[in-house]
């Protein structure tokens, strides 16, 4: 290795250091403050920044918002599972996805309140939640009804589990919410339209 390709290394790992602080930060007090209240003071805070350093890498709280929520749901393959556990596998994975990932947390905080944020949670579903439900869909022309539908029952179950955590949908274990989400998601998925 060179010494110019060392010194250009170590800016270059600094700089992604720092996006990545403030990515963290910014995830982390969007979800604990929504995008109303979370400011960029608050964020280079926690990041241990200038604030200045903030709207360098990221320009506006907008898109901070944007790049701190970029997310891929890693739906899995429903086409590649019995067609009669569909329901239960996407249940399982969403349950899992919220355990693990307070970004989900912090997107459905800004989604219910600001408009940007509903905007990205509608880009995440057509992009991501549609494909997926395509995959088992017994009617092509209602794969954007059935998936509106679970993601109504994934986002309802979330918004009482996670955020406003009430205390009966906390205490389910994650077996207890698979059993009682996968058959409702499988009739959205894949029963005869009523």
């Amino acid at each position: 290795m060179t010494a110019g390709t060392h010194a250009t290394s170590g800016p270059a790992r600094r700089s992604d250091a720092t996006r990545a602080a403030i990515l963290h930060a910014a995830r982390e007090r969007f979800a604990a403050d929504g995008y109303e209240r979370a400011t960029i003071r608050a964020i280079a805070r926690d990041a241990r920044i200038d604030p200045s350093m903030v709207m360098r890498y990221f320009g506006s709280k907008d898109g901070l918002f944007a790049a701190a929520v970029s997310f891929d749901l890693r739906l899995p393959d429903l086409g590649a599972v019995p067609r009669e556990e569909a329901g239960r596998t996407l249940a399982g994975h969403f349950v899992d996805m919220w355990e693990e990932n307070g970004e989900l947390t912090a997107m459905l905080r800004v989604g219910a309140t600001n408009q940007g944020g509903a905007e990205r949670m509608q880009e995440i579903f057509r992009d991501q939640l549609l494909p997926a439900v395509r995959q088992v869909c017994p009617d092509p022309e209602q794969v954007p009804a059935r998936a509106a539908l679970c993601a109504a029952q994934v986002l309802g179950l979330a918004l009482t589990r996670y955020v406003l955590r009430f205390p009966p949908a906390v205490a389910l274990s994650r077996e207890e919410v698979v059993a009682w989400m996968g058959p409702t998601l499988q009739r959205y998925l894949t029963a005869p339209s009523p």
